[in-house]
């Protein structure tokens, strides 16, 4: 630039007021922060592979519960008092002289639980689990899916997920970098009694999942939110297709000893070939109505739990030791009374089973169609039925189900938990006409629900 052109800039500049001159600079200034900032802040954004996650439906469901203090029928969880064995032994623990039971156990389960599940498990399962390296002890059975799946799924791997399923099964596969591939059950009957019986898979569509790629396929059974006990004959067709493939099943049953109308409940991993494929899930929770206390447990073939002690050892390595001790002594007292009349696997089912038909009563006096469940603890409706009698557009939610169990929680102090919540994209619809409600309630509470809905009907 010739010194004239530099000479006549500076005097344009000179001539400008001086708060213009000072702006100009600050908005360039503020410009160059806001972009760098936007870009700093990018590299702190969620990492692609959890890309796409959204809080899940128990944290928007909790909060509305908070808000407007329904009758939670919604959430999976008892509101009565555990057995009295169960909650004496955590008592005895904090009172017991030795010292090391408010220290760290081992890793991979406290010696005391996992010698009492060996002992449980190797009669159920009819060969002899060893107690420290076909156990290993999880953070409720949450962890022990996650230490599966992050144990044995690698890059592209394909996961075959039946739907509804439990809310964690897809963000973990996703997390472990593997592809979900969903089927959902379907519901082969309108009319009538409807039981969880009903809801089944479609065997051409099942067979045609499972290829060269397919690493795993996770089975709840007894299922939630459906109620569905996969019988013997279902169990067997996805065993044969699981040693056809070579895929590995993950089954989680933690809610293995709630089951009704005596339905047998059929561990996968004791048909023919499926041991060396299986890793069985359960719950302590589940088991002994202490959802709060978050021990569970997985167990199969060394060669395949030693991939989950990988993962537990560097992410929650140890749990609770007194809680630990608390369960192993709990299943020592069950161990003594397994198959009478007074073991607490047969007494809690045989006091469910009236809470499941009494509310299944009420559901079709308001109008909706329960499905009956065979196992666990949940009841799904259909409540398209009132939809005529109900004005939603007050909430704007995507899906009928969410706008029917808000406005439930808002305008008649029930609450269910949308189905949809369980399903894939893709998926979703299939669940829109259905709301779930849990029934391992107080029958005071029962009692609320029926006359909650007879009093709107």
């Amino acid at each position: 630039m010739s010194p004239l052109r530099i000479l006549r800039n500076c005097r344009r500049v000179c001539a400008l007021p001086r708060h213009t001159i000072f702006a100009s600079h600050r908005q360039q200034h503020t410009y160059k922060v806001t972009a760098s900032s936007s870009k700093s802040m990018e590299k702190f954004d969620l990492p692609k592979r959890l890309q796409g996650s959204t809080p899940s439906v128990w944290n928007e469901y909790i909060a509305l519960a908070m808000q407007y203090k329904p009758l939670n029928l919604g959430q999976g969880f008892p509101d009565d008092a555990a057995p009295e064995y169960v909650t004496k032994s955590l008592a005895d623990i904090a009172k017991d002289k030795n010292p090391l039971l408010h220290q760290y156990t081992r890793g991979n389960g406290h010696v005391r639980l996992v010698q009492a599940l060996s002992k449980l498990y190797s009669g159920l399962v009819g060969r002899e689990l060893n107690p420290l390296s076909d156990i290993l002890i999880t953070s409720g059975a949450y962890e022990a899916l996650y230490s599966s799946i992050m144990g044995h799924v690698d890059e592209g791997e394909e996961v075959i997920i039946i739907e509804p399923f439990f809310d964690c099964y897809e963000p973990m596969v996703k997390m472990a970098r593997g592809v979900p591939r969903f089927i959902p059950l379907k519901l082969r009957k309108k009319d009538g009694p409807i039981s969880s019986a009903d809801w089944v898979l479609d065997d051409a569509e099942l067979e045609k999942l499972f290829n060269e790629k397919t690493k795993m396929i996770i089975l709840n059974t007894p299922h939630n939110p459906t109620g569905k006990v996969f019988h013997r004959q279902e169990l067997e067709r996805i065993a044969e297709l699981c040693r056809k493939w070579n895929v590995l099943c993950v089954s989680d049953e933690v809610y293995e000893w709630l089951v009704f109308d005596g339905v047998e409940h059929v561990r996968i991993c004791t048909l023919p070939g499926m041991w060396d494929r299986t890793i069985t899930i359960g719950s302590a929770g589940k088991t002994f109505s202490v959802t709060g206390w978050k021990i569970g447990w997985a167990y199969g073939p060394h060669n395949l739990i030693r991939n989950l002690q990988m993962v537990h050892q560097n992410s929650v390595y140890t749990c609770p030791t007194p809680l630990q001790e608390g369960v192993a002594r709990s299943f020592e007292v069950e161990l003594a009374r397994l198959g009478k009349p007074e073991s607490y696997f047969l007494t809690l089912p045989c006091e469910l089973q009236p809470k499941r038909d009494f509310m299944a009563k009420f559901l079709s006096d308001a109008g909706m169609r329960p499905t009956i469940p065979e196992g666990g603890y949940f009841m799904l409706a259909d409540w398209s039925p009132l939809a005529e009698k109900l004005d939603l557009t007050s909430e704007l939610d995507r899906y009928r189900d969410y706008k029917f169990t808000k406005w439930m929680t808002k305008n008649m102090g029930l609450q269910g938990i949308p189905p949809s919540a369980f399903y894939s994209e893709p998926n979703k619809h299939f669940g829109e006409d259905f709301v779930r409600y849990c029934f391992i309630k107080k029958q005071a509470n029962l009692d609320k629900a029926a006359e909650l809905l007879k009093q709107w009907n």
